[in-house]
């Protein structure tokens, strides 16, 4: 039990595997991890890591609980949706406090996690517990020979399918955005009836143990929900490649994706859904309507969580005749962003995740440097205690240059000049990731070309970072397949039947 004092609020948290609903400690002490406050560099706490043998008993309680007799099994679609509802209910009830848990652990502002954070949590509840008895299938005419055959012999033939759940699902998560992505999968997970094993982020696993409480708390069945954390290489290892997992869905790296679908396909053919990383583009034209407020979007589009989102617009593509304009706002608006303590209101950035992180995104920049791209503010590691690093800023960046191919993961914008739309549009396409984009312009039909012709799963038009429940999200090439939120995510967590009856008469 990790007990905290955090602004006027105690909290206590569970940090031991949470299985049938119930936190394990029925095994031998194992390897400790250290939680560490990025914002001050000093420990939170510890827990113990999960054990292979914890993942077998998770996955153990989460088959039986898919079992007919079992209260999840038997219980009627609208009382599971009631569930959902109930257990956002709880999670709104408790969003303050959660909040401040997100932005100790990892370190970004409250005003993000309050705000954006928790409320995403709760609405992607409530949207998927409205679908969970609305997941139909279609019935099916047959060909005219079906038919022919069928009334020769004195019979009709009905022909319908069903989605029905996967089964056991491992939800493997990063530690960006610990609660909202892991209710990005869990949300259409459970409503589609499955049962999951997850497993947060060893280093900013806090929130997610939190939830585990409430799910006890709202009256989930034992085992339909449960949590194991620990190191990849042996917990996420582990989830891979059981042969009793039938579905992996991973927000993370492209290198340990590419990991955990050969583990995956190596086991027993499980079905795997990556979201992996990104290198976004935003192409800014001269037509756009406010530049103002295009500069304002893509400071947001870069800058949000300290850099560190799969979704970062980390290339932003301006039209010759606007750059130099478009520079020199920018300049004035990353020089007054507030680097502070994520606990406070007016901080606007924190600081990055951990050391690694921060070293990581340090020797980002000094190659940015070394390969002449024009430092244009930041650069360096704040001052100040903690993980922070000033929010940087390169203009007359090339394409060749490592800062505009490789995802940096943090406060480092890259400037690129372009003239024209096929150039932009080439520009854009040279990434291997496929994430997101976005095109700033008052010209519809300049707006769809480029939206239409840019390789990502997701396009904004004059605007950034609008996201909904009802909005599929997902990448194409590098950053991976399948899709989180909305209707088409529930297509990830259910299997296809198809029944085709003969009734006689």
């Amino acid at each position: 039990m990790l007990k905290l004092k955090i602004k006027e609020y105690d909290v206590e948290i569970h940090t031991s595997s949470f299985i049938k609903n119930e936190w394990w400690d029925h095994v031998d002490p194992n390897e400790m991890i250290d939680l560490i406050n990025p914002a001050t560099e000093e420990l939170i706490g510890t827990y113990r890591a999960a054990t292979r043998e914890e993942v077998d008993l998770a996955v153990v309680a989460a088959k039986k609980a898919l079992n007919k007799d079992s209260n999840w099994m038997t219980m009627s679609l609208l009382e599971r949706g009631r569930l959902l509802n109930k257990l956002a209910d709880r999670i709104e009830s408790e969003s303050e406090v959660m909040a401040l848990i997100e932005s100790l652990n990892m370190g970004k502002p409250i005003f993000e996690s309050e705000n954006f954070d928790m409320k995403q949590v709760v609405s992607t509840l409530r949207y998927f517990a409205g679908w969970t008895d609305k997941i139909g299938g279609k019935t099916i005419p047959l060909s005219s020979v079906s038919q022919s055959v069928a009334q020769s012999d004195n019979s009709t033939i009905l022909t319908y399918t069903k989605q029905v759940p996967i089964g056991v699902v491992a939800l493997i998560l990063p530690w960006n955005f610990p609660l909202q992505l892991l209710m990005w999968k869990l949300a259409p997970c459970l409503a589609a009836g499955n049962t999951v094993v997850i497993k947060p982020s060893e280093i900013t696993p806090l929130t997610t143990f939190y939830l585990a409480q409430l799910v006890k708390e709202v009256g989930f069945p034992p085992g339909v929900v449960n949590v194991v954390s620990g190191f990849g290489p042996i917990v996420g290892d582990a989830l891979s490649s059981h042969m009793e997992i039938d579905k992996i869905s991973f927000t993370g790296s492209t290198k340990v994706g590419k990991m955990v679908q050969v583990a995956a396909t190596n086991s027993n053919l499980k079905q795997v859904s990556l979201e992996l990383g990104g290198k976004s583009p935003i192409i800014v034209f001269d037509d756009c309507t406010n530049l103002d407020q295009v500069v304002l979007d893509s400071m947001h589009a870069l800058f949000w969580n300290a850099g560190q989102c799969c979704s970062a617009g980390s290339r932003i593509y301006v039209q010759s005749s606007i750059y130099d304009l478009f520079v020199q706002k920018m300049e004035a608006l990353v020089k007054n962003r507030v680097l502070g303590d994520p606990l406070e209101v007016t901080t606007q950035q924190g600081p990055q995740v951990s050391k690694t992180q921060l070293d990581s995104v340090l020797n980002y920049i000094d190659i940015g440097i070394k390969q002449k791209a024009r430092l244009v503010c930041g650069g360096k590691r704040s001052d100040r205690k903690g993980y922070y690093i000033e929010p940087t800023v390169f203009a007359d960046v090339k394409d060749s240059m490592t800062i505009a191919k490789e995802e940096i993961f943090g406060p480092v914008m890259c400037l690129i000049k372009f003239d024209t739309v096929d150039e932009a549009i080439e520009k854009a396409n040279t990434s291997d990731y496929g994430l997101v984009g976005a095109v700033y312009t008052r010209d519809v039909n300049k707006a769809i070309i480029v939206s239409d012709r840019v390789k990502s799963g997701l396009v904004w038009v004059n605007t950034y970072n609008l996201i909904e429940a009802s909005l599929p999200w997902g990448g194409f090439k590098s950053s991976g397949g399948g899709r989180d939120l909305s209707q088409y995510a529930l297509m990830e967590y259910t299997e296809t039947k198809t029944v085709v009856i003969s009734a006689k008469f």
